[in-house]
């Protein structure tokens, strides 16, 4: 049995999305990746077990675009949400509120329910940590994050861990949605979601 889904992450520029995403689908990291503007996009296959595939379009969106007016567009026929914020920047955590806010008036699983969001800490191999573990626990209560995790996408630290966690969850956590008898996000005889949107994307030149 194959799934398609697509994968959105978002949170403010130079938290390392890019990165994030890069290392969870080659296994590699830069100091030189570039700001995305508008969208980029990655593809991952990943075999659950002998009889369940998933193939996830990763969409990674630009910091700047929860002021614009594609994000509708971009978040259109998603199916999870990566949240990421800079451990070491409070105001990228206190940005994540905003992004879940935008991310839930505009985008719904096919039952109506928010599409299950987790929200990741990344760059964990740096100092300082100006918020505390306990206020980002009570955050994601709050602003009904499914989880949180620590990652580093430069160490390799928890980022197969928290894909996997979501990939589960989208599978077996939400009513409709599971490996036995889902519909909603089957492969189509084409290989993609009906009605999926694609756009292109430029860059330009940051470090993270």
């Amino acid at each position: 049995m194959e799934f398609l889904f697509k994968i959105l992450f978002v949170g403010e520029a130079g938290v390392g999305k890019t990165a994030l995403i890069r290392r969870y689908v080659d296994n590699v990291f830069s100091y030189k990746y570039r700001y995305t503007i508008g969208v980029d996009f990655a593809l991952k296959v990943v075999d659950l077990d002998e009889k369940t595939t998933v193939r996830l379009q990763l969409w990674d969106i630009a910091g700047q675009e929860r002021f614009g007016v594609m994000t509708r567009v971009y978040y259109k026929e998603s199916a999870a949400c990566v949240i990421a914020f800079d451990i070491t920047e409070r105001r990228t955590f206190e940005a994540a509120k905003k992004w879940k806010a935008d991310l839930d008036s505009k985008v719904h699983l096919p039952n109506g329910d928010p599409v299950p969001c987790i929200l990741v800490a990344n760059k964990c191999d740096l100092e300082p940590r100006p918020v505390p573990r306990e206020e980002i626990d009570q955050f994601v209560r709050d602003n009904g994050f499914v989880d949180w995790f620590e990652t580093s996408a430069k160490d390799a630290i928890n980022v197969d861990k928290a894909m996997k966690f979501l990939i589960y969850k989208v599978l077996n956590s939400n009513p409709g949605i599971s490996v036995e008898d889902d519909e909603a996000f089957r492969l189509d005889d084409e290989g993609s979601l009906a009605g999926a949107s694609s756009s292109g994307s430029s860059s330009k030149k940051k470090c993270c």
